[in-house]
C-alpha cells in the first residue's frame, strides 16, 4: 500500500503598510475574487479594539485577556501599535504546518517575529500616496486630526527583505486587488500542488 505524502509547510503571506493604505480592502477584494479555497485562509487577529470599531473582522479582546493569552503562549506573533495590541493566534502555526496558505494583516515592526515563526514567509507591502492616506484616515473617522497627523509622520521600520512585493493602492481598488489576488493564487495553487 502506497503511503500518502504529508503536505509540506504552507506559506504565510503577511500584508503590511501604513494606516489608510487599504490593506483590508485589498485583502478582501482578493479573497472575494478567488472564492473559497481549501488551502487558503485569512487569519483573524485578536485586537484590543471594540468589535464595532470598523475595519477588519477581528476578535475583540480586553487588554487583560490579551495579556493572559500572551503569557500562556496563545499567540504566534504579537505587537502593539497606536495604543492597541494585536495578536496572530498560535493555531496559525499548525495550519501552516498542514500545508495551508494563510494571509495575515501584519505590522512592519513585527516582521522579525513573523520571520522567526513562519519558515515560508511572503511579505506584501501595500502603499499609497500621503494625500490618499490622509483622506482615507479622515473618512474612517476613528481618530482625531492630531492623531492622523501623528500617524502620517511616524517613521515605520524599513523593510530590508529583497523579496518584498510592493503594491501601490493609491488608485482604483481593482488594480491593487487584482495584483494581490494573482500573487495569492499562485502561492495557494503551489501549496495545493505540493500536497498532492
Amino acid at each position: 500500500m502506497q503511503q500518502q505524502a504529508m503536505p509540506g509547510p504552507g506559506t504565510m503571506i503577511v500584508v503590511v503598510g501604513p494606516s489608510g493604505a487599504g490593506k483590508d480592502s485589498v485583502i478582501d477584494f482578493a479573497l472575494k475574487r478567488l472564492g473559497p479555497h481549501e488551502a487558503l485562509h485569512l487569519v483573524q487577529r485578536a485586537i484590543t479594539r471594540p468589535p464595532d470599531a470598523g475595519g477588519e473582522d477581528h476578535e475583540s479582546v480586553s487588554t487583560a485577556e490579551f495579556d493572559a493569552r500572551l503569557r500562556s503562549d496563545g499567540f504566534a506573533v504579537a505587537w502593539e501599535a497606536h495604543g492597541l495590541k494585536y495578536g496572530v493566534p498560535r493555531s496559525a502555526v499548525e495550519r501552516i504546518g498542514a500545508g495551508q496558505t494563510l494571509i495575515a494583516n501584519g505590522s512592519r515592526a513585527a516582521l522579525a517575529q513573523f520571520r522567526r515563526v513562519f519558515p515560508r514567509l511572503v511579505i506584501v507591502q501595500i502603499t499609497a500616496s500621503t494625500e490618499v492616506l490622509a483622506s482615507r484616515l479622515v473618512a474612517r473617522g476613528r481618530e482625531s486630526e492630531a492623531d492622523i497627523r501623528r500617524r502620517l509622520s511616524r517613521q515605520a521600520p524599513e523593510i530590508l527583505d529583497r523579496d518584498v512585493t510592493i503594491i501601490d493602492n493609491s488608485g482604483p481598488l481593482d488594480v491593487a486587488g487584482t495584483h494581490f489576488a494573482d500573487l495569492v493564487s499562485e502561492l495557494a495553487c503551489g501549496a495545493t500542488l505540493r500536497s498532492r
